[in-house]
């Protein structure tokens, strides 16, 4: 009985996104707006703060020593995270890496759901812009084992609505509306190559697993945490569907 409601509701879902119109899509105005940000992106103002941040507690020359590279290597390793750190022995995302510097280089290390940690990690994303997204899933067996995970992440269906993430972004459903916007092919859109973002809805800076948890959050799913095995595995998933698409890291973002 309860499978057959989850089906009734994902079908009630499907139907309501598709009697949808364009005429409940963003208005002129905020169209509008957001062509004057592409051009003038409120979030640059957080990575030059990210840059003095990086500057002060980072440095290039730290990140690179941790990650094996040479300095003028390091925007190429930037666009293949997430990505294993061997140190660790597990899979990690760029702003979990940048704890890890920060800690050795004698600083405590921002909260990775802190806002100084978004600006850091958008600065220290940016390094690698215009560079294609990069990431490697076959790598090793930790990056295989995390794609894995981040794909049964990505398609399970969980909570009280029945919801998972291909809910509203498999071929079925995108370009459909819902709450005034389309559901897009998250590969096409490069999700993995343009968070963190300035999200205009919301006035402020967010990072990719940030995202990730407003979604859960608005379809009454149980939120995972930011820097867990879970989140970053998704993580992983999504930024490899920008990879497969061939797409470029572009950051700041400008999102809806």
């Amino acid at each position: 009985m309860k499978k057959i409601i989850s089906t009734m509701a994902a079908l009630a879902m499907t139907a309501s996104l598709a009697l949808a119109s364009e005429q409940f899509s963003m208005s002129a105005a905020d169209k509008e707006l957001y062509q004057e940000m592409l051009e003038n992106n409120p979030a640059d103002i957080f990575v030059e703060e990210g840059s003095e941040l990086f500057d002060e507690l980072v440095t290039e020359e730290a990140m690179a020593k941790f990650l094996g590279v040479k300095v003028d290597d390091l925007p190429k390793t930037i666009a293949t995270f997430p990505r294993y750190i061997p140190q660790v022995g597990e899979v990690l995302g760029l702003d979990q890496v940048m704890q890890a510097v920060m800690y050795l280089n004698g600083h405590k290390p921002f909260k990775l759901k802190s806002g100084k940690m978004f600006s850091m990690l958008a600065y220290a994303k940016s390094l690698a812009n215009d560079l294609p997204v990069a990431i490697d899933v076959n790598a090793n067996e930790k990056m295989k084992e995390s794609y894995e995970l981040g794909t049964k992440m990505f398609m399970t269906k969980r909570g009280k609505r029945g919801l998972s993430c291909n809910s509203c972004h498999s071929k079925e459903v995108v370009g459909l509306l819902l709450r005034t916007q389309k559901l897009p092919d998250l590969g096409e859109v490069d999700a993995g190559g343009t968070w963190p973002a300035y999200r205009m809805t919301k006035s402020s800076l967010r990072t990719l697993q940030r995202r990730f948890q407003g979604c859960m959050k608005n379809a009454l799913l149980a939120v995972i945490p930011i820097g867990s095995k879970e989140m970053v595995a998704l993580e992983v998933y999504v930024t490899n569907l920008a990879k497969e698409k061939g797409k470029k890291i572009a950051i700041p973002g400008l999102k809806r």
